[in-house]
């Protein structure tokens, strides 16, 4: 029997679905005659869902359902699902008007039904798109995969059908040994009815060479990727490595893609870019977890966009994250040449204290001499950088040592230019700081982290006292006075209320005599 791969993208926000076409890719160049098609919910109106499904499988009649599971958590400062989620949690936990406190929990109750609708909806999507494929092919397989279910695969095994192969992490190995007809017991995955292995998530992925990603075979195989080529400011996801070797308290990425950097040749990245790049894409996002992740790489980037700027294409432009701890002053002037115009960095915070206790191995001193070599290569574009407040130990004192820091990048690259994206972890499964929760009683072992019952929430948003309240209130004066620009208010705010230290005492961490016990509770 021919094998005939679906790929369903369930529905999320219009980002280029980078995942399932490398997977599509990888599969057509080990097994040229197996047909496939990638379908896309995500440019699918939602009254659409089931009968688009319906009709795609009906047409396309496939033997293995491959579905991807983007998101399921949303703590985030950012609107969606009805609202903004974060803002709702604020009003209820902390506003002392209680209309503004109704609001919240109003605004929150809206939030939650359209959570838990979504998730119902997804979970009714994979069980419809399997039970309609049987009708064609009784013996019809699925696998479900993603980034939401390699986070909360051992919740989800609960929900899903008995059979499915839930792929944890990256799935072109597993889906090779499945064609294949060989054991999936090595691969990272585990079938519905049986039970994960323990620490599943922290086994190490199969090394893989990626080759350019073949485009003229993605367009004849997916109907929809016109979609993200019709708007320019669309950024088209192109991934350079895999893999992530630091252990910041709060991240799964190293878990999920793991610690081995595996680096993608240079000449096959830009022979992508230059497929999209001919179809008149001139926005790239490099989807690495990092772009750069160390200084051993530097010399990689150095060629990736050295190749880049030789190659001809012209007014491009790239964005990423990036670790600004690891510029030189020769990968400042090519990223400004190849058109990088725009970046995040996510110091967390501007303490050095606190960031050696969130284990992010960043030194604050290098990242602002980085930034200034930045703009004197000529960047004059937006810098979006992420704090976390109130993650571990975080007192009035590294709160102004933040405000200080911040005001240094501004100073650098111009107030305007730099956008600070205030967030408040949600806390995920597998992490440190899930550990460091256990061992501080914030949350028993068995608690569901899918979980948006207010009891549940209010601790997985990570805020705990005794600065919860305090940044409580300051987030609820932020989003009353400016919520357009709701990370610089908070700024604001912080300095009005608190001050800033001098530079200096953002940049020096002395070692406290209780720092190796801290150490050793995050790890």
């Amino acid at each position: 029997m021919t094998q005939r791969i679906l790929y369903v993208r369930l529905p999320c926000n219009p980002i280029f679905p980078i995942g399932v076409v490398y997977l599509a890719d990888h599969v057509h160049k080990l097994f040229p005659q197996i047909e496939q098609k990638i379908f896309d919910l995500g440019t699918v109106p939602p009254l659409d869902f089931n009968r688009a499904l319906d009709s795609c499988i009906d047409r396309f009649k496939p033997t293995l359902l491959v579905f991807s599971w983007r998101d399921i958590q949303i703590y985030a400062p950012v609107g969606g699902r009805g609202g903004n989620p974060l803002q709702n949690a604020f009003e209820l936990y902390y506003a002392k008007n209680p209309l503004i406190k109704l609001r919240g929990a109003l605004g929150g109750l809206k939030v939650a039904t359209a959570y838990y609708g979504e998730l119902w909806r997804n979970i009714g999507l994979v069980k419809r798109g399997l039970k309609r494929a049987r009708k064609y092919c009784p013996q019809a397989r699925m696998v479900v995969g993603g980034g939401a279910v390699s986070v909360f695969y051992e919740q989800l095994q609960r929900q899903l059908p008995k059979g499915t192969i839930v792929s944890v992490g990256e799935g072109e190995t597993l889906l090779e040994k499945l064609l294949q007809g060989k054991n999936l017991q090595g691969e990272r995955c585990y079938i519905v009815g049986e039970q994960p292995r323990e620490g599943l998530i922290h086994e190490w992925p199969t090394p893989l060479e990626k080759t350019a990603c073949n485009y003229d075979y993605i367009a004849k195989i997916w109907s929809e990727f016109n979609y993200y080529l019709q708007e320019n400011d669309f950024y088209i996801g192109v991934q350079t490595k895999r893999g992530c070797p630091h252990n910041c308290c709060y991240c799964v990425y190293t878990v999920v893609e793991g610690k081995q950097v595996r680096i993608n040749p240079a000449d096959e990245v830009v022979r992508e870019m230059r497929q999209l790049y001919d179809r008149g894409i001139r926005n790239f996002w490099f989807t690495d977890a990092q772009f750069i992740p160390a200084r051993k790489f530097i010399p990689d980037a150095i060629e990736l966009l050295q190749k880049i700027l030789d190659s001809g294409m012209k007014d491009t432009h790239w964005a990423a994250y990036i670790r600004a701890d690891n510029l030189t002053p020769e990968l400042c002037e090519l990223m400004v040449k190849t058109g990088m115009n725009y970046f995040e960095i996510g110091i967390t915070s501007g303490s050095q204290e606190l960031v050696r206790k969130m284990r992010m191995g960043y030194n604050l001193r290098t990242v602002l001499r980085n930034c200034r070599d930045l703009k004197a290569a000529g960047f004059n574009d937006l810098v979006s950088v992420n704090y976390s407040f109130n993650v571990i130990d975080e007192t009035y004192e590294t709160i102004r040592q933040t405000v200080a820091y911040h005001r240094e990048l501004e100073t650098i690259f111009g107030a305007d230019k730099v956008e600070p994206a205030i967030f408040f972890i949600g806390l995920q499964p597998h992490t440190h700081l899930e550990e460091y929760a256990f061992e501080h009683k914030v949350l028993k072992p068995g608690y569901n982290p899918m979980s948006l019952m207010p009891w549940t929430a209010k601790k997985l948003l990570w805020n705990p006292e005794p600065l919860g309240s305090f940044f409580g209130e300051v987030c609820l004066q932020a989003w009353q006075q400016n919520p357009n620009d709701f990370g610089r208010e908070v700024m604001q705010i912080l300095e009005a209320r608190l001050g800033h230290t001098p530079l200096e005492a953002a940049l020096s961490a002395p070692v406290k005599s209780n720092q190796q016990k801290l150490t050793t509770t995050v790890r």
